[in-house]
């Protein structure tokens, strides 16, 4: 029973760590107050408690956590630098809710035709790579800007400074040698970083409004969901890339612990539409399987389902107590960017590995070359220059990741036709 209770915690402990700092975030992008961050946390902890449940009991059925997913985070970050330009916040989270449960439809329907194989052929190494640059590239203005802590426009040089000494620890401690620093590198820069801000003043004062002892999380607290074609074509793109890496999260997970029966790929892109769906109707950023489950059972050596269940079923009871989420919801932004800019940087690194394969075929090549360029172009066009365009062109026209993964794809599949042809032609 002991031995229970404590992996059960050590799970727990995991989840949390994986789970607070995307929120956190993604609050401070959008300029949130401290009650609308608690409240997003509130959220989020309900989410990935109750899907984590969902999937652990009728999905894969593996000791494998949902969590914030990297690309869901990139998205959101990527929108609220467009919605501080653009100055409609509200019209931006509206459609990231219709675009959640978009995505979350998508994946139900992909279980229901058992069409997951199919829609699979289309995101090649070339493809997938040319979205993880691009989605890099779009990141990084708001990642070095939330470290310098220039919200306001200007480097505020003491939060600068803290956070730079917390990014330089995370990384220290992703390069460690020793397993448990290197696994929990992300919650011990976390509450390093935390603690160096608090001795420095830099942490916000909480709020000393009474708070309720258990609340239910509510949702479409972002107003009615709104169709932006921009916004929708995207959490699309999204959520068909999120299919490798849940396929990559389960064989990882399934390599450590070895089940007896193999797991439904359907059930579990199944629950996945439902993790989508919760996640536009209760709004946070959308889950995914987190791969880091193996690395936490290979170092704990926890490979029974009960703790795992557990640990997940204490998430979702803290996601009723505001006490919980409110203290979390003080972690300061810039923390939070330190802590995962390794993480996040390992995505790029994860893009230029899935195009390795390719860099000897000049077609492929091709591709994703023009594909990036053709992207990261359309980041840098001025807004005003789009102006004059109709709301769904200018919505599209603007967002080079949209552009730059559909170039992609036609390229590819362009390229592709073309070679079938020849080799038709040579065979015959």
């Amino acid at each position: 029973m002991g031995k229970t209770t404590l992996a059960s915690f050590q799970w727990m402990v995991f989840i949390l760590a994986g789970t607070i700092v995307a929120p956190v975030s993604v609050a401070f992008a959008f300029g949130f107050t401290h009650a609308e961050t608690a409240d997003l946390l509130q959220r989020t902890f309900f989410v990935v408690g109750i899907t984590t449940l969902l999937q652990g009991l009728f999905g894969h059925k593996l000791p494998l956590t949902e969590g914030p997913a990297g690309l869901w985070w990139g998205v959101f970050l990527a929108y609220a630098a467009l919605a501080a330009q653009s100055g409609s916040p509200e019209k931006v989270l509206s459609g990231l809710e219709m675009g959640l449960v978009a995505s979350g439809v998508l994946f139900i329907l992909l279980s229901a035709f058992n069409m997951i194989r199919f829609v699979q052929k289309l995101f090649t190494p070339a493809v997938i790579g040319t979205y993880l640059i691009l989605l890099i590239i779009q990141l990084s203005g708001p990642f070095i800007s939330g470290i310098l802590g220039a919200d306001v426009g200007r480097v505020d040089g003491k939060t600068a400074l803290a956070s730079l000494i917390t990014l330089a620890l995370s990384i220290f401690l992703s390069q460690s040698r020793m397993v448990f620093l290197k696994n929990y590198s992300v919650l011990i820069s976390l509450i390093f970083g935390w603690v160096l801000f608090s001795i420095l003043g830099l942490t916000a004062s909480q709020s000393s409004a009474q708070l309720d002892i258990v609340t239910v999380p509510k949702w479409f607290v972002w107003g009615v969901p709104t169709f932006d074609a921009g916004i929708f074509i995207t959490s699309l793109l999204t959520g068909l890339l999120l299919l490798t890496n849940m396929i990559a999260s389960i064989e990882a997970v399934r390599q450590v612990v070895q089940p007896e029966k193999p797991e439904s790929m359907r059930k579990t892109s199944f629950v996945m539409g439902i993790n989508q769906m919760l996640a536009g109707m209760f709004p946070t950023v959308g889950g995914v399987p987190i791969s880091g489950s193996a690395g936490f059972i290979l170092t704990t050596r926890i490979k029974e389902r009960l703790p795992f269940l557990i640990g997940a079923a204490m998430i979702l009871i803290m996601s009723f107590f505001p006490m919980i989420t409110t203290f979390f919801a003080a972690l300061p932004a810039p923390v939070g960017y330190a802590t995962l800019f390794v993480s996040m940087a390992g995505i790029l690194g994860l893009g230029m590995n899935t195009v390795k394969q390719d860099l000897q075929n000049v077609q492929k090549v091709q591709v994703i070359s023009l594909s990036i360029m053709i992207g990261a172009g359309v980041l840098f066009i001025p807004e005003t220059v789009l102006s004059s365009l109709p709301n769904v062109l200018r919505s599209l026209l603007h967002n080079g990741l949209v552009i730059g993964v559909l170039a992609a794809i036609l390229l590819d599949q362009m390229m592709a036709r073309k070679t079938y042809r020849a080799l038709s032609d040579e065979c015959s």
